[in-house]
Formats: structure tokens, C-alpha cells, sequence
């Protein structure tokens, strides 16, 4: 698997005003911006393009993953020679991006109808960049390399299990095996009420996907929310194509709501060595056990 979308379109609303005129995916954990979390996890489990769908106003995205001669400038003028390579170190190679544009904000599956031409007739990972995962392996290494040892044919998600209140906030997987790290799924059903939730098994935001689900995408049928569901289409290819989800290793933060943003830097502060220290006397004057 060679190629990672990235819908990146959405608005942000939940982080207005600081979203107004700045990417939600830009916004920082620590000391860099959500989207280089989500490629630099992409690349760490072999990921070689990485494919943008963007929106108006995502020009920032674009211009993070470029050069950008008049700081480089600086600082090498100034010797700032570990920032310098840390900065070059964090962008991809000519021509292993490509940005392509949702013109409207028809939901997640359209968002990745948009990138059909530019992934082809092969395998891809989507990646969401609002679900933040601190793992030692990536996330989606994980994945890829469970998903080739099963053969590489099917589809496949990353999951956690959910409390069943919050089983409208998720894709919820109708389970046919569990041997408590992998799931076979018969079907999926895009936000379900609790009574009506065929489990608990909910997805996050990496899949794992064959080519075949475009040609569901190519319907434009409109499910929960009266937007174009990504989970509709993976659910039409069953029985045809395995659907397999994977509780993965590490921990997941939502990085769409604001105690989830809170809770990954701290977390991803924590994990830092150089930072561990400040991040536990700031939870400690502020009546927190560090």
C-alpha cells in the first residue's frame, strides 16, 4: 500500500474563533500542528504520496509541507542548525504530494471520492487527522501489517470499543467473530441510536481500503446527516470484499472536541522527555497528581 488520502476540508466549527482563518488541522499539539502527526505516522509505516483533499482556506496545509526559503534563510544566518534540519527533515519529497479540492462539504465519503483519480486502481489508507494516536508502532503500521498477513484483499478499520450512549458519535461494526484484537464485521451502520447500535465496536479515523469502494462513492447516496457516508460504501461492498477491524496498540485522542485536544498535549507533552518535567509541575500547581 503506497498511497494515504487526507480529508482535510472540514471547517472546524468547534474550535471557532481560532478556526476562522486558520486550518483545524493546523492547530498545534505541543510544537506541531495536527496534520504533521497524521503524515509522519503515514510515513512511518511506509506510506510513499500522501494525497490532500482540501477546502477554502486550507492554503496553510500546503505551504507547511513546502520549503520555505526566507526562514531557512534566517536560520542558517543565525546557525540554528537543529531547527534548520529538524524544518527539511518534516517535508515530504518533490512529488510525493498532491492536493485536490471538495468544493462542497458533503461528508466524509465524498471527501474521498475526490481523490479517485489521483489513487487510482489500487489499495489506499485514509487517515483523519482529528484522531490523534500516541502509539511506540503507528497506528496504521499496525494495520498494514496485520492487514498483509491476512492476505491484503479486504478492507480493514482501526476500532475501540465505546460506551453504547455514544454510539450515535460513531461507525458501529455488526460483529461476526472477536478474538479481542481483531473483528470480522458482516456490516457497519454510520452513527446508530444506542438501541438500535448492532454493537460497540466503533470506528476511528484510519482505514484501510481496496479500490472497489469508489465505485459505491460513485452513487453520491446520501446517509446520516444527508452527507455521502464513507461507512455506507465500505458496507455495500460486503459481502464481496472482508471487512476487518483492528484494536490497535496506543492510545486515541479526539482531537475534534476540545477536552480531547486538552487531553493529547498533555499526553504528548508527557511523553517527551525533555518536556515531562514542565508538563508535571504545570499539573501539579495546578492541584493535579503528576
Amino acid at each position: 500500500m503506497r498511497k494515504c488520502v487526507f480529508p482535510v476540508g472540514g471547517l472546524g466549527t468547534r474550535f471557532l474563533p481560532a478556526t476562522k482563518a486558520m486550518p483545524k488541522e493546523m492547530l498545534p499539539v505541543v510544537d506541531r500542528p495536527l496534520i504533521q502527526y497524521a503524515v509522519e505516522e503515514a510515513r512511518r509505516a511506509g506510506i510513499e504520496e500522501f494525497i490532500f483533499v482540501t477546502g477554502r482556506g486550507k492554503a496553510a496545509i500546503e505551504d507547511h509541507f513546502d520549503r520555505s526559503w526566507e526562514l531557512e534563510t534566517v536560520l542558517r544566518e543565525r546557525g540554528r542548525t537543529e531547527e534548520l534540519a529538524a524544518l527539511r527533515e518534516s517535508l515530504p519529497t518533490p512529488g510525493q504530494v498532491a492536493y485536490t479540492r471538495q468544493q462542497e462539504p458533503l461528508g466524509l465519503g465524498h471527501a474521498v471520492w475526490c481523490a479517485r483519480h489521483l489513487v487510482g486502481d489500487e489499495p489506499f489508507a485514509v487517515i483523519l487527522a482529528d484522531d490523534l494516536v500516541l502509539a511506540d508502532t503507528p497506528c496504521l503500521g499496525q494495520m498494514m501489517s496485520r492487514h498483509a498477513a491476512l492476505g491484503g484483499s479486504g478492507n480493514m478499520v482501526a476500532i475501540i470499543d465505546v460506551p453504547r450512549s455514544q454510539t450515535r458519535r460513531y461507525g458501529i461494526l455488526d460483529v461476526t467473530a472477536d478474538d479481542g484484537t481483531l473483528v470480522s464485521a458482516r456490516g457497519l451502520v454510520e452513527k446508530p441510536a444506542p438501541e438500535d447500535a448492532p454493537s460497540t465496536v466503533s470506528i476511528i479515523g484510519r482505514y484501510l481500503l481496496q479500490p472497489s469502494v469508489f465505485r459505491e462513492l460513485d452513487r453520491q447516496e446520501r446517509g446520516a446527516g444527508g452527507e455521502v457516508q464513507l461507512t455506507d460504501a465500505i458496507a455495500r461492498t460486503l459481502p464481496d470484499v472482508p471487512l476487518h477491524g483492528l484494536r490497535f496498540s496506543g492510545q486515541r485522542f479526539d482531537c475534534g472536541t476540545q477536552p480531547g485536544f486538552l487531553r493529547a498535549t498533555v499526553a504528548h507533552a508527557l511523553a517527551r522527555p525533555e518536556l515531562k518535567v514542565h508538563m508535571q509541575k504545570i499539573l501539579k500547581d495546578y492541584g493535579a497528581p503528576s
